[in-house]
């Protein structure tokens, strides 16, 4: 159902939709539909267009097909296709985004600090960004403590921090890209989609739109609260991401 063709066409309130709809599929067949407009902050029209673009007549059928699927993912299926990846490499080589990339540049350039930021699999992902920069010459230091003092950051107003999130929602990392922001520094995401409270934070945003994927491990729909849940989404476009700025920075360097 949520093809890559189909989520390229939703605009972005209805990619708010299909994010909450991604981290909360055990509970939707469950909700109404202004219980889920209200959840995804957005009307229940647009929620109706969300549904009709994943080729549902309205939004009863959309749940039931959803139920459906999920009572067949045991597993996660994880697509073993690089169409998504050939489409996200596609939209990098837009004007748009390479100016984009080329602004990010310039502001990590210039920083006299780089903090990569990300916890879990993101914090993983920071830890390969602060090395690579640091490889090519711009010192940078991953945080994925979420109770690092942030606070002892003295004069943080040179300093920028690139944020690794898929989902944008991740609570230990919106508390430290808030701490961040609150002492000066330039935040630049790198998140899933533009509209995510992280990607909002962000002087800069850097976005992949690439299908989040997460499965469950010993569900009990009895007992939501200690449901445990496996993130399959892959990090490939946010390591591209890295990767490009550390080139372009480094290019930058030299040239000063």
């Amino acid at each position: 159902m949520f093809t890559v063709e189909k989520i390229q066409q939703l605009n972005e309130l209805e990619m708010s939709v299909y994010q909450y709809v991604t981290l909360h599929q055990s509970a939707i067949p469950y909700m109404r539909i202004r219980e889920l407009a209200a959840e995804a902050h957005v009307s229940t029209t647009t929620v109706l267009r969300f549904c009709k673009k994943l080729g549902c007549d309205g939004y009863a059928e959309f749940k039931l097909k959803l139920k459906d699927s999920l009572g067949h993912q045991n597993v996660a299926r994880v697509p073993e296709d690089l169409s998504e990846l050939k489409a996200f490499l596609e939209r990098m080589e837009s004007p748009a985004y390479q100016n984009r990339l080329d602004e990010a540049s310039s502001i990590i350039a210039k920083a006299d600090r780089v903090l990569c930021v990300g916890v879990s699999n993101s914090g993983y992902m920071a830890q390969y960004a602060a090395r690579y920069f640091s490889t090519f010459g711009k010192f940078s230091m991953a945080l994925t403590d979420p109770f690092y003092p942030v606070w002892q950051l003295n004069d943080s107003a040179n300093t920028v921090a690139l944020v690794f999130s898929i989902s944008g929602e991740v609570a230990q990392t919106i508390q430290i890209t808030n701490q961040l922001k609150r002492h000066l520094c330039k935040i630049i995401s790198i998140t899933n989609t533009e509209s995510s409270t992280i990607a909002q934070l962000a002087d800069l945003r850097l976005a992949h739109y690439i299908t989040m994927r997460r499965g469950k491990e010993n569900v009990d729909f009895t007992q939501p609260q200690i449901e445990s849940i496996i993130d399959y989404s892959t990090q490939v476009p946010a390591l591209i991401v890295a990767e490009m700025l550390a080139k372009r920075v480094a290019a930058r360097l030299t040239e000063d």
